[in-house]
């Protein structure tokens, strides 16, 4: 990858709002795992007024559910999922401080909206390429809802992380800029 942007772990409004939609780039640090049951989890112990199991503030969450582990690997294929079923929880978790979530497919305007009130982008991690990506993951521990299996909460500590910006935190978005240039005319 040419002109590539490397992230640390966690990140400020102030690096978010340097990337723009189609930039690729490498994370590396801490990044937490979680899809729709678990983010419905987190809504509701902000509705009841309760602290958070994990501190969201410069976070990344990467939409997966990551398959066993073999031995000598920290993870088993580690491919995206489709991230709308987030969009009902993502604005109140932007709210408190979330940079970044991982993921593949369109996103609702709300988000899109709560990510440039926020500062927040969408990167995009390419389905297909699951075992590819397992590769960056180093380390995965479980912190929250063991009892959903694979779609727990995990931290995971990654190296390289490839990514690409899809939607940025002043709302370009590759899902609405791409396709208009190989339209037939």
């Amino acid at each position: 990858m040419e002109n590539v942007i490397r992230i640390k772990t966690p990140i400020t409004t102030e690096e978010v709002r340097k990337l723009k939609a189609r930039d690729s780039v490498l994370i590396t640090g801490e990044i937490y795992t979680g899809r729709d049951a678990a983010h419905k989890r987190l809504i509701e112990l902000l509705k009841s007024g309760k602290e958070l199991p994990i501190d969201l503030n410069g976070q990344i969450i990467y939409y997966v559910g990551p398959a066993p582990a073999k031995p000598g690997y920290a993870s088993g294929p580690a491919g995206p999922t489709t991230s709308y079923r987030m969009d009902p929880y993502a604005p109140e978790l932007l709210k408190l401080g979330l940079k970044g979530m991982i993921g593949k497919g369109t996103r609702s305007k709300e988000v899109i909206d709560a990510m440039k009130e926020n500062g927040a982008v969408y990167f995009g991690a390419v389905g297909g390429a699951a075992a590819l990506i397992s590769k960056s993951i180093k380390k995965v521990e479980v912190v929250c809802y063991e009892d959903l299996g694979a779609e727990a909460i995990h931290k995971f500590y990654v190296e390289d992380f490839p990514a690409i910006v899809v939607i940025d935190s002043e709302g370009n978005n590759l899902y609405e800029t791409e396709p208009k240039k190989y339209k037939i005319k």
